[in-house]
């Protein structure tokens, strides 16, 4: 039975409301470049029944915290959220790369930190799709690439030694819980597909804030070798037949940022 653990998941999976913040971070996140006029997040605070005001404040906060820059009237993403955006685009892939059979394993070696650079690390290992075997211990297989090394980490790869790699993929990682997600969120795909209007700019609220759910579930996808995943795996079902969905919505949410 695989575990329930976080392992460094930012966000629950489910469907949750957007509010003023997540709302611009999504889009951002979703736009390449990430970079959108000022009346882009205006149009869409009033298409989703947030007032004018307090969009105004989430994108002063963003900036003050440094998550956005504002130049000539546009907003775009900076530091730390760039790297989210690619972790975000990785778990689009379609393909995973092959494996040769050995694992990254990860250790801080400070005993003291401060908790913003604890933080800091538990989100640069999930973006990297490391699992937490226990505090300070993160480890994946080799078939993705490790994140550039720290003086303060302690980085190996090699074959395991005595352990069993799918029981450990399974310690890691809660792979019946993603399974079981996968299945409900290709249901709901059904779905939508179905019922949408798909030449409504009024559709937008309900497919962003599905979209976003799915992205953040593909977010929480380890990314492993099928070698270490149940046959059919569901994820990968619902990364290719969400990728339609997505260029749709994308489509219609384009026509609406043009037209505003």
């Amino acid at each position: 039975m695989s575990n329930a653990r976080n392992n460094g998941r930012e966000d629950e999976l489910g469907p949750r409301p957007l509010n003023a913040r997540s709302l611009a971070l999504s889009v951002l996140l979703g736009s390449h470049p990430p970079r959108l006029p000022t009346r882009a997040f205006a149009a869409l605070a009033d298409l989703f029944d947030i007032p004018s005001g307090t969009m105004r404040t989430a994108l002063s906060r963003m900036v003050g915290n440094g998550e956005v820059v504002r130049t000539d009237a546009h907003y775009r993403l900076t530091g730390h959220l760039l790297e989210r955006q690619r972790a975000q685009d990785t778990s689009r892939r379609a393909t995973v790369p092959a494996w040769d059979g050995r694992w990254h394993t990860i250790v801080t070696a400070p005993d003291h930190r401060r908790i913003a650079e604890r933080r800091r690390f538990r989100s640069l290992m999930a973006n990297h799709r490391f699992g937490e075997l226990r505090p300070d211990i993160w480890m994946r297989p080799t078939n993705l690439d490790r994140p550039p090394t720290d003086p303060d980490w302690i980085c190996t790869s090699g074959e395991l030694d005595g352990t069993d790699a799918a029981a450990l993929a399974d310690r890691l990682w809660p792979l019946d819980s993603l399974a079981a997600e996968a299945h409900h969120l290709l249901r709901r795909l059904d779905q939508m597909s179905d019922a949408i209007d798909w030449d409504d700019v009024r559709s937008i609220p309900e497919l962003f804030t599905f979209s976003a759910t799915v992205v953040r579930f593909l977010r929480s996808d380890p990314l492993l070798p099928p070698e270490l995943t149940p046959q059919a795996w569901p994820v990968d079902r619902l990364r290719t037949r969400y990728d339609p969905f997505e260029r749709a919505h994308q489509q219609l949410l384009r026509t609406f940022l043009r037209a505003a």
